[in-house]
């Protein structure tokens, strides 16, 4: 009998990825958006994105605590996934939004710091998504890794940008930043987690913790990048 060829968990994540649009193409057709739908298209899908982007970065902690290596085959798709909403989020934004208009365009993004982090995070994630593929792999060598470092400052940035486009008092957590700071702790969790020494501090306890379970409940363990 041929084996199934998606894992529970590679299927999970392309109906998550999809689910956005979906919702999103469906709401559209029937109505179902809010009395501004320009501004509810660009809102929730920088909400797919960041959230995309946040599944991306646990890749790497859920190996290295669980050994579990499937999450690193996923890691590229989920990034991927995150740049093809980032990307429609910024059409939306320059097209719909502001018709293309590139004078009005500069001017509102020079005027606002949201804008302006937005727009480093969204270029930044062009070169990562272009590089994601093994031939660039190959060919950049050891630079690939360092160029896939930008990812410590993208996340951030996402932050900031999801921050500064919600209204709200962030001192007294009143108003409309709640969800965005619980990104931004969750990145910098995982963005931690991902720090070299860290990562092995967490790795090798993770380590001596499975030795204790049956051989059969671990996973395999494999190297990560």
């Amino acid at each position: 009998m041929k084996k199934f060829p998606y894992t529970p968990l590679q299927i999970a994540m392309h109906i998550y990825a999809w689910s956005g649009l979906i919702w999103l193409i469906f709401d559209l057709v029937t109505g179902n958006l809010s009395p501004n739908p320009i501004q509810d298209l660009e809102q929730r899908t920088g909400r797919h994105a960041i959230t995309l982007l946040v599944l991306s970065l646990l890749c790497t902690p859920i190996n290295t605590i669980f050994k579990w290596s499937e999450p690193l085959k996923r890691r590229r798709a989920l990034g991927l996934y995150a740049f093809m909403y980032a990307v429609i989020h910024v059409v939306i934004f320059a097209d719909l939004d502001y018709g293309l208009a590139w004078s009005n365009l500069i001017t509102e993004v020079v005027e606002k710091p949201r804008l302006i982090a937005g727009l480093i995070a969204f270029v930044l994630l062009i070169p990562l998504a272009i590089t994601s593929f093994d031939i660039w792999k190959k060919r950049l060598g050891k630079n690939w890794k360092r160029l896939h470092q930008v990812v410590y400052l993208i996340g951030p940035l996402t932050v900031l940008h999801y921050l500064w486009s919600k209204k709200g008092d962030i001192l007294s957590f009143q108003g409309e930043v709640v969800k965005p700071l619980m990104y931004g702790l969750v990145i910098a969790v995982f963005l931690f987690f991902r720090i070299p020494p860290v990562r092995k501090a967490l790795a090798s306890f993770s380590s001596r913790m499975l030795a204790l379970l049956p051989k059969k409940n671990q996973h395999p363990k494999v190297d990560t990048p």
